[in-house]
């Protein structure tokens, strides 16, 4: 019998991860939006290129939420995107009002399901997930290190011309200005970065990877990045699905790793079939710790005007 994964929202991201799962046929696809006709329609179109891909799995789209009922996964994409000069935390508090809609149908319908939090500010938003839910913290967890890491894995393949697979990296932090690509684990073929790339340009690369998202709106001016997102939230689905216990860096909750506690935020973790199975900690420079901190504080300062605005 196949998976069940619903996708909530059927807009660019949402109905991009949709088209990944339903191509790789190993589960059935539930698309749903708020837009009458929307998800009915893409659904649709994707289920007709089954005989093409190869797949057969079902793909059904529905305005309501009685068609996601046992999902093993739920991602959560919907949400206003970014435009042009708004930063992601501009989205606050239209999208936590969003999220709490939605989770509270997801989880209702679907009580034994992991959570993709995609949503921004993502920190945030997986953060009013896991209080609407009641779910257990392992089940709820957040998209945004790996789109991050492969920002910057893709930036420093380029610069020294080697495939992005001779590249590893973590960046860890929220979803925004304040994440911190690890430099001290960053390595080529196990040879630190910082004995290939001077510290100057370095930090040039850093930057562009924090700007990622910004940059391929510049481009967009009316949309934001969806492919490289919708591929993130494939990884961690057939981790989930397929029990892969991948380390991926995913906005997790902390409760006392790094020395956060109680709070959403980036880091490494083991993805399996239960959800978070474990958090690893990495030995992070005392500059490293300090950012994460930092990125940590900015994520608590959204965290507190959600509570002030109840």
């Amino acid at each position: 019998m196949r998976k069940k994964v619903t996708v909530v929202g059927a807009g660019n991201v949402g109905a991009t991860t949709a088209q990944r799962i339903f191509d790789k046929g190993y589960a059935d696809v539930v698309l749903v939006d708020i837009v009458e006709g929307l998800p009915q329609g893409k659904a649709l179109d994707m289920l007709e290129s089954g005989p093409i891909s190869g797949s057969d799995s079902q793909i059904t789209g529905t305005n309501t939420y009685e068609e996601t009922t046992d999902s093993d996964v739920v991602v959560v994409t919907s949400g206003i995107a970014r435009k042009p000069g708004m930063s992601r935390d501009d989205l606050l508090l239209t999208n936590m009002n969003i999220i709490s809609s939605v989770i509270s149908e997801t989880s209702k319908f679907s009580p034994n399901s992991i959570h993709v939090i995609v949503t921004n500010p993502l920190d945030a938003m997986a953060q009013r997930s896991l209080e609407i839910s009641g779910f257990p913290s392992e089940r709820v967890v957040g998209m945004a290190g790996i789109l991050d890491t492969a920002r910057y894995r893709t930036f420093l393949a380029q610069e020294l011309n080697v495939s992005v697979n001779s590249v590893s990296a973590y960046v860890l932090g929220g979803h925004g200005d304040t994440m911190v690509p690890v430099i001290g684990t960053t390595s080529v073929a196990g040879t630190p970065i910082t004995d290939l790339i001077e510290k100057d340009r370095l930090e040039e690369i850093v930057q562009r990877a924090r700007d990622g998202g910004a940059e391929i709106i510049g481009h967009l001016k009316t949309g934001s990045a969806f492919y490289a997102p919708s591929a993130s939230i494939v990884q961690m689905v057939e981790s989930i699905l397929f029990d892969k216990k991948e380390i991926l860096p995913c906005t997790a909750y902390l409760q006392g790793q790094y020395g956060i506690n109680d709070l959403y935020v980036g880091v490494p973790v083991k993805l399996g079939a239960a959800g978070v199975e474990e958090i690893i900690e990495l030995n992070l420079s005392d500059s490293e710790r300090s950012a994460l901190k930092e990125s940590a504080d900015a994520v608590q300062e959204l965290i507190d005007i959600m509570a002030e605005s109840k």
